[in-house]
């Protein structure tokens, strides 16, 4: 099975990378790939471009066995839809099964995604529970997990999609958000993020840096 973690990744820190892990090792994935977007078409724009988002995922990952990092969304004129980035993934990679990895965020706005009922006709579709949020009872979501939702984890691999499974994780309170105020108000983020991330971050002057840290 093939993992697919989406996101703008701007920039991408440990609960990232911690809940990516997790997943990773549950689901017995063979290989994981983080594929920043280059459009969001359903979040403000990033404030890092495109190849610097990208050089960040790549360096946080570099020393992980089984994660890679997919620029295809880079590559592709207009939004970045997921719809589009798993037709690509099923035209090159055939029947193997593709696992899209949301947060229960994501998964709950899922319906104002482009054409998000083809999305689990391309993939299965995992999402990484959070305490206190729950799933509607009515409507096009609730009728998509009570027809696809999957118990049990082996299944998943016995068909290229079609599964809604729902996976405990570690919930980290990192946000991107919150790293990039801190260095623009000249504090160090240092332990929310991998460090070689962070160095980038102040050789590229991103997100306001201007000078050393507090602390490095």
């Amino acid at each position: 099975m093939i993992g697919i973690f989406g996101g703008t990744f701007d920039p991408i820190h440990y609960a990232h990378l911690r809940t990516a892990l997790e997943v990773q090792q549950q689901l017995e994935l063979a290989e994981l790939r983080f594929i920043p977007a280059a459009v969001p078409p359903h979040r403000s724009q990033p404030l890092a471009n495109a190849q610097q988002r990208l050089d960040m995922v790549r360096l946080a990952i570099q020393d992980q066995p089984g994660m890679t990092v997919d620029g295809r969304e880079l590559e592709r004129e207009g939004p970045s839809y997921m719809v589009d980035t798993l037709a690509s993934l099923r035209d090159e990679l055939g029947e193997v099964p593709l696992v899209l990895i949301l947060g229960m965020d994501a998964m709950l706005g899922l319906p104002d995604w482009h054409q998000w009922t083809r999305l689990i006709e391309l993939a299965h579709i995992v999402v990484m529970e959070r305490p206190g949020a729950a799933l509607p009872e009515q409507g096009e979501l609730a009728e998509l997990v009570r027809v696809h939702r999957c118990e049990k984890i082996a299944r998943l691999a016995q068909k290229p999609a079609g599964a809604v499974w729902f996976v405990s994780v570690s919930q980290l309170d990192i946000s991107a958000t919150d790293i990039r105020a801190r260095l623009a108000a000249g504090a160090s983020p240092r332990f929310l993020l991998p460090d070689a991330v962070l160095d980038y971050i102040l050789d590229e002057g991103l997100y306001g840096v201007s000078g050393q840290l507090p602390g490095g």
